[in-house]
């Protein structure tokens, strides 16, 4: 009977894999890291933090009384926000270069059909999510502002902390951004396995439901934020669908056997 226990030789050789992968995934991080800080550095000396903030902040300072600007509460908010700001630019800036190392690390672990799966949704999910981010700052911001200003008391002058308009944009950006990927979530469920494209178009009427629910959630209570978020939503559960249709139909695996990395 031969002894079960493995050599040193057969564990060592098993660990050097593990190691070469925590290297990559290392190195890919290092490379990702450097991509954004690039990206801040270059941000920060053209067009600078401020101009950057300011540029944020247009769409509130338009729908402000006149004379009203932002304020700031903390001593050092006037430092911190604009470079906080800077950076979460730099991120997105950055983030087609963040996400193709995510690709190049995991790649090599995947099959061809795989492959063919998952780069057009990495590329799709970050278009969409910058559409998201887009789609608010550009339409939503506005309508929004001007609806709560017309509610404004004339006895109030709106005079906005600038940390706390921030962590309202970062909200709204995110929510917005997340929203936009309901697409890219219907294609991975229907991919997998979890749901049929037929059970998606039965679930239509609910996830009408659902979207109005989370925009009521995660928006302001204002209704022109929530049906802002709330329609684009319903729509985009039909290019899911339809986007599933297709991903389902051309990404099958070939037969066992067949599959190459």
């Amino acid at each position: 009977m031969s002894d079960p226990t493995p050599s040193p030789d057969e564990l060592q050789g098993s660990e050097q894999p593990f190691v070469s992968h925590l290297i990559e995934l290392r190195d890919r991080l290092i490379r990702a890291v450097m991509a954004i800080g690039v990206v801040f550095i270059v941000l920060a000396i053209y067009p600078s933090p401020a101009v950057i903030y300011d540029w944020l902040a247009q769409p509130l300072i338009e729908h402000l009384p006149k004379g009203a600007t932002l304020i700031a509460t903390n001593p050092i908010s006037p430092f911190m926000v604009p470079i906080k700001v800077t950076m979460l630019a730099a991120f997105m800036l950055a983030l087609p270069v963040v996400l193709y190392q995510v690709w190049a690390f995991v790649a090599p672990g995947l099959y061809s059909h795989e492959k063919m799966l998952v780069m057009p949704l990495i590329i799709s999910s970050t278009v969409l999510f910058f559409a998201g981010v887009a789609f608010c700052y550009y339409f939503v911001f506005g309508q929004v502002f001007a609806f709560i200003q017309s509610f404004a008391p004339k006895s109030i002058t709106a005079a906005p902390d600038i940390e706390a308009y921030l962590s309202f944009v970062l909200n709204m950006f995110l929510a917005f951004g997340a929203a936009f990927e309901v697409p890219v979530v219907l294609v991975i469920l229907a991919r997998m396995g979890i749901v049929s494209v037929d059970k998606l178009k039965e679930f239509r009427s609910y996830f009408i439901v659902i979207a109005f629910v989370i925009a009521a959630v995660i928006t302001p209570p204002d209704v022109v934020s929530q049906l802002s978020l709330a329609i684009p939503m319903c729509l985009l559960y039909e290019v899911g669908i339809w986007s599933a249709q297709l991903f389902v139909k051309h990404t099958q695996a070939p037969p066992e056997g067949e599959e190459t990395k």
